[in-house]
């Protein structure tokens, strides 16, 4: 197929054909509703899936056994999930792939999604028990899940989770255009940029609702149960070097005077950026693993593009179901 073509039928995670008999009797207990192709969404513990996925988190919870080295990223859909695998494969693998080098790094060759796997709508969903024994240490997964659904797999192992969040008014918008890459254009077609706000305030949508997941992860990086770093993608934008260096910190993996000295940061993130991914051939062409083409995860990457989309009363909106959900918790968004 065409990189330039869309999805003519519903991803894997997104489908019903791998369901077990117990899941279905779960899945019979639980609220539902219709997503915009008529296919049934349903309410596991916080955050709406296909069936398909709810299987695939039953599979992980059941049968993943965390190390204490393992790095799990944790994300919203379309707020920095790409950057964030991108950075930290690059921070926790400098010395073995000498990133500095710039010339044989993995991630000039492969899609960040197929270098750092997601739990609930990759490994799990294509296998009950995924071969996790020959990945390399530490062991880099993703996930969409929200932190008490992850939470009752890792429990209190000390494995690290980081979480990057981003504003719900880019993160719509993000997710609109996505949309358009990774389905048929006659269902894109029929689903405005209206029909994709009325999900969000709503609340009833594919790993939704975003403010729910946003403050699992922040209440939970404000304890010590685990150690979880919570990060945002505004302040990624900002303050580039400074959030690496907090990210290589937090996993153990700080960089060294020297390596600041030589400029270790900055190439790393020259490495990661959005205009070096982009342009690469092996993000413009092939599927990742999960089975999205490459060039659909990268766009603008900006904050506040939502201004050319949204009209005020949209992003009034969206601002208040936010504000109203994390009153009181100290996270506020700008």
């Amino acid at each position: 197929m065409e990189a330039s073509k869309n999805l003519q039928t519903p991803l894997n995670f997104m489908k019903d054909d791998n369901v077990s008999q117990e899941c279905k009797n779960l899945i019979s207990s639980l609220p539902s509703e219709k997503d915009f192709m008529g296919k049934s969404l349903f309410s596991y513990q916080g955050s709406w899936y296909y069936p398909n996925t709810v299987q695939a988190i039953l599979n992980f919870q059941k049968h993943f056994r965390p190390r204490d080295t393992d790095i799990i990223l944790a994300s919203f859909p379309k707020s920095g999930t790409t950057w964030l695998k991108a950075l930290a494969f690059a921070v926790v693998h400098r010395n073995k792939y000498a990133a500095y080098t710039l010339d044989s790094h993995p991630l000039l060759s492969n899609n960040p999604h197929n270098l750092v796997r997601f739990l609930e709508i990759d490994l799990y969903d294509k296998n009950q028990l995924p071969d996790l024994e020959e990945l390399p240490l530490p062991r880099l997964f993703a996930t969409h899940m929200p932190f008490q659904t992850l939470n009752e797999t890792l429990r209190d192992s000390p494995c690290k989770v980081v979480y990057v969040c981003r504003n719900i008014k880019d993160v719509l918008v993000s997710r609109w255009h996505f949309r358009s890459k990774v389905v048929s254009k006659e269902l894109y077609s029929n689903n405005s940029l209206e029909d994709m706000f009325d999900e969000f305030i709503k609340g009833a949508y594919l790993f939704g609702p975003f403010q729910d997941q946003v403050l699992s992860y922040w209440k939970a990086s404000l304890v010590n149960v685990n150690p979880v770093l919570f990060m945002t993608y505004e302040e990624m934008i900002e303050k580039p070097e400074a959030q690496v260096m907090r990210l290589a910190d937090f996993l153990g993996y700080s960089f060294t005077e020297e390596e600041k000295q030589s400029g270790m940061v900055e190439k790393i993130l020259e490495l990661c950026s959005l205009s070096n991914l982009s342009n690469l051939v092996a993000n413009k062409t092939g599927t990742s693993t999960c089975g999205i083409h490459h060039h659909a995860f990268f766009r603008k990457g900006g904050v506040g593009g939502w201004k050319d989309y949204l009209t005020h009363d949209m992003a009034k909106k969206l601002d208040e179901i936010v504000e109203n959900k994390l009153q009181g918790s100290g996270l506020k968004f700008e």
